[in-house]
């Protein structure tokens, strides 16, 4: 297929054809379908504006079905020769439909192209992500209203600090995705803005209207200045990747707990065998390996993250070709965070809690600070003085442990969870 820009009969040395396209042959399919709809809703613009006819714009939009169809059943490929999805479209309009493809390039660059699909690429995940986040944050509430008063340990420096219940645990998870999410929302606000119309980051002579393509493609706002367009790339992404990472964060916790609890030390949970792996030498394993691969991936995206910045940084004002490296980390990174989130869901579907084994990890000394607090508020004790003298009060006499959770009455201790309100933030939520 021709190259956009070429311009005379020199052929392009295969090696530095091959270095330059990179992985754009494998990540421009993911922007492909998004491509076709920014083109669409420039040949929308060029029609209002005089540029294109009505059925000249007709041609191109039926083009554009068309290839989205071919797209959809797999009839489509990019090849290095191709470079990118830019290429694909045009060259595919003007084999199917003639001249009238060569019209459509009309006030764009493949500049404000790329910019304009993968911002488009990244509202759409950002809404599945916002979707998915609240959905399993639905899921962990569930968890935490089934095992409510069941006991355990909770620890700080790894070691048992005071009692907490499963669902002091479980909960903590529902409200973190929750705020997840509402960091989502933001950052999908943020990047909320039409580039399409900058071109190369200059603007072009043509009074492109890009408050109407904006409202094509349901942007709601413009990004004003076009070599700024240029200048957030990277910083845009960047916003979005800090988005997963969060996710990430939360996800990750959980996972590092469960590699823990389930282990027969703590023997806290028991996994259905479908979710764990074996041993090929030790055939008692059950390994919860999906667990440690979430873990690891944490490293992954938040790598990913550090990646976009890196090569996004200091770069001169307007485009740079560098910004091509920065579409692996972020289809990569959003893959894995929408598989890490459905591998939770199996999880917590796959997981029974064994409230005896827990209980009976429970040791005396995780009530000091409770009796530390019965002598400041049943004997007038100053609290650096009860504190002392906790340590010396623990006995073995047993403890009732729902009374001993149910006394912890600040909102959001194991006594007071807050379930409630956490199910109003989920119902408020369109998932």
């Amino acid at each position: 297929m021709a190259k956009l820009w070429k311009k005379t009969e020199s052929t392009l040395h295969p090696a530095v054809e091959k270095y330059t396209a990179g992985t754009d042959a494998v990540f421009d399919l993911e922007l492909l379908p998004f491509d076709i709809e920014a083109s669409k809703a420039h040949a929308k613009g060029l029609e209002k504006i005089g540029i294109l006819s009505a059925a000249e714009t007709k041609e191109i939009l039926g083009g554009l079905d068309a290839l989205h169809k071919d797209f959809q059943s797999g009839k489509v490929t990019i090849t290095p020769e191709d470079e990118d999805c830019h290429t694909v479209i045009e060259n595919y309009l003007i084999e199917n439909i003639g001249e009238t493809g060569k019209k459509l390039h009309t006030g764009r660059s493949r500049n404000d192209q790329v910019l304009v699909a993968v911002r488009l690429y990244m509202k759409q995940n950002l809404s599945k992500l916002n979707g998915s986040s609240v959905a399993l944050a639905d899921v962990f509430l569930k968890m935490a209203e089934k095992y409510e008063k069941v006991s355990m340990p909770g620890y700080s420096h790894t070691q048992q600090a005071m009692l907490s219940s499963l669902g002091h645990y479980f909960s903590a998870f529902a409200e973190s995705l929750l705020d997840d999410a509402d960091f989502i929302a933001l950052v999908a606000k943020h990047i909320d803005k039409n580039p399409l119309g900058s071109a190369a980051g200059f603007g072009v002579s043509i009074p492109l209207d890009r408050e109407f393509t904006s409202k094509e493609l349901g942007f709601s706002d413009v990004q004003v200045n076009s070599l700024y367009c240029q200048n957030s790339r990277g910083k845009f992404e960047s916003a979005y990747m800090e988005a997963l990472a969060q996710v990430m964060l939360t996800l990750g916790k959980f996972a590092n707990d469960m590699l823990l609890f389930t282990s027969q030390e703590f023997d806290f949970f028991a996994v259905d065998d479908s979710l764990t792996t074996g041993s090929s030498i030790m055939p008692q394993k059950h390994n919860l390996d999906v667990m440690e691969i979430l873990r690891g991936n944490v490293s992954v995206v938040i790598a990913n993250q550090l990646m976009v910045k890196d090569i996004s940084k200091n770069l001169t004002s307007g485009y740079n070709r560098d910004g091509q490296l920065m579409k692996k980390p972020l289809f990569e990174s959003t893959k894995i965070v929408a598989d890490s989130i459905e591998v939770v869901g199996l999880l917590l579907a796959g997981v029974t809690a064994k409230p005896e084994n827990i209980k009976a990890k429970i040791t005396p000394g995780i009530f000091t600070a409770d009796i530390a607090n019965a002598l400041v508020t049943e004997k007038g004790v100053p609290f650096r003085d009860a504190y002392k003298q906790a340590g010396k009060l623990i006995t073995d006499k047993p403890v009732d442990l729902a009374k001993n959770i149910a006394s912890k009455v600040s909102l959001g201790a194991p006594g007071n969870l807050g379930l409630a309100e956490l199910k109003k933030r989920i119902q408020k939520r369109t998932f």
